[in-house]
């Protein structure tokens, strides 16, 4: 039975259908209703089973693809519990409001676009999260900026393009996770074959900043906003220089090779120290912040809406877009559908560079078509994952193309849940922010350069490829 199914052919039209009836579902869910993409991922699931049961697949086969979507998912839940678990940690032990006290310092008004990039940067690798820190140290930034009588835009692009280098770059980034552990890359190795394309785009966008920014190095600060802030953190938390050595130890972790869940866990175990003995916690709400995520009040809003976050708890609304979301491609690719959309894609993109092109390319329409970040990551990162193989080419190469056509392009797309989030906050559009936001749209042109030319491509070893294959098979043998 299981070699009839695989005979089966859906033509590509039929194929296509249910991302069509996803996409159609999602705009109206997402930019219509402000719902969330779960609703239109489970619709596009069932049309397309209703597909393949007209087809002839029989359900067990359709209900078996579900659960191998499920199952590729769970190195990256894994990994995004434990992200939960450092975020509340690292904010109840202090590190994080360590990390914003001394970043908001080094602001001056000559470099005050470089200055606010960089802070974001820091902000969001310390926390894993670009919308918590546009929401909080972006909005703060506007104000700052615009009392300088710098234009709203330019602020918008310096905030988002540092931001957004940190949410690549961080290992507490539930994107950066979903690409690394949808295509199987390690963690570490992903965010280490980021940096090529990565660091060049942010180091032009600081260049751009910094000449941009001499225009008004005369313009007079109001500091007040950064002031509140400082006096927050000093009252609320005991801010240290040793605890960065708790970052920076994760860090040489990392560097030494040691795998991520290992690594995080001894980051997790200090910032809980760190919040029982530095911060004079209790135990009690020290282990409750690795479930609940941490809480405080201090008055001042900004302050509150980033530090009330982390735990496992906030961590489940991605947890469950990503099981909806490979139910999703599970039934798409079991069903041969994925390969059917994939085979047109790949009459043109024979090539190395034109594979990886048209793999940023897809996911940069996935965000202007299905509205969510999350999906351009998860939908392109299955359909491509055979193509890659075939080639040779190493999962990292997937998991780096994913992120530089995914995660960087989805603040362009005014009706993405990126767009709307960054409107909401930073009340700028994104037609006016987009020239602006150098790094958003550096990265990708850098990716597609370096692939067509065949720099940093890794390839595949015959001793991995034997590997690969030997886990599949027993994947396969634990599923049957």
């Amino acid at each position: 039975m299981q070699r009839e199914n695989q005979e089966i052919k859906i033509p590509f039209l039929l194929a296509i259908l249910p991302m069509l009836v996803m996409i159609g579902t999602m705009a109206v869910t997402v930019i219509k209703f402000e719902g969330s993409p779960h609703v239109p991922l489970l619709v596009g699931t069932v049309a397309a089973s209703i597909i393949a049961l007209k087809y002839g697949y029989k359900w067990e086969t359709i209900e078996q693809g579900a659960y191998n979507g499920i199952k590729l998912a769970l190195p990256a839940i894994l990994i995004i519990i434990m992200v939960g678990l450092t975020i509340g940690a690292w904010i109840g032990g202090g590190i994080v409001a360590t990390m914003i006290y001394y970043g908001l310092q080094i602001i001056t008004p000559s470099l005050f676009l470089v200055s606010i990039s960089v802070i974001c940067a820091v902000v969001t690798l310390a926390i894993g999260s670009s919308w918590s820190t546009m929401g909080t140290i972006g909005v703060a930034g506007m104000g700052i900026g615009l009392s300088m009588g710098i234009p709203a835009p330019m602020v918008a692009g310096a905030i988002i393009s540092g931001s957004y280098f940190g949410d690549k770059m961080s290992p507490l980034s539930d994107t950066t996770n979903l690409a690394a552990g949808i295509t199987g890359t390690d963690l570490f190795d992903h965010i280490k074959h980021m940096f090529y394309t990565t660091i060049p785009s942010m180091l032009i966008a600081l260049v751009v900043y910094f000449f941009l920014g001499r225009q008004f190095s005369s313009s007079n600060v109001d500091t007040k906003n950064i002031d509140q802030i400082l006096n927050v953190l000093n009252e609320n938390f005991v801010i240290s220089p040793w605890l960065l050595l708790i970052p920076v130890l994760v860090i040489v972790l990392v560097a030494k090779k040691v795998p991520a869940l290992p690594a995080l866990a001894i980051g997790i175990f200090l910032g809980w120290a760190s919040h029982v003995f530095i911060q004079g916690g209790s135990l009690a709400d020290a282990t409750n912040t690795l479930q609940q995520g941490f809480s405080i009040e201090t008055g001042n809003a900004m302050v509150d809406e980033l530090f009330n976050r982390g735990g496992i708890d906030d961590m489940m609304g991605t947890i469950s877009l990503t099981i909806v979301a490979m139910t999703f491609g599970g039934v798409m690719e079991q069903t041969g559908m994925l390969k059917a959309i994939v085979g047109q894609i790949l009459k043109v993109a024979r090539s190395t560079g034109s594979l990886i092109t048209a793999t940023i390319m897809s996911a940069f329409i996935t965000n202007a078509t299905a509205s969510e970040q999350y999906i351009s990551i998860l939908l392109p990162g299955r359909m491509y994952v055979t193509a890659f193989r075939e080639k040779k080419l190493h999962s990292k190469n997937l998991s780096r193309a994913l992120e530089d056509g995914g995660t960087v392009t989805s603040v362009f797309i005014p009706w993405n849940t990126c767009g709307v989030f960054i409107v909401s906050m930073l009340a700028v559009h994104p037609f006016e922010y987009a020239p602006y936001a150098v790094l958003n749209y550096t990265v990708p042109i850098i990716s597609i350069i370096m692939a067509f030319l065949g720099l940093k491509i890794e390839y595949l070893t015959d001793e991995q490829i034997k590997e690969l294959e030997e886990k599949e098979m027993l994947q396969k043998q634990v599923a049957s």
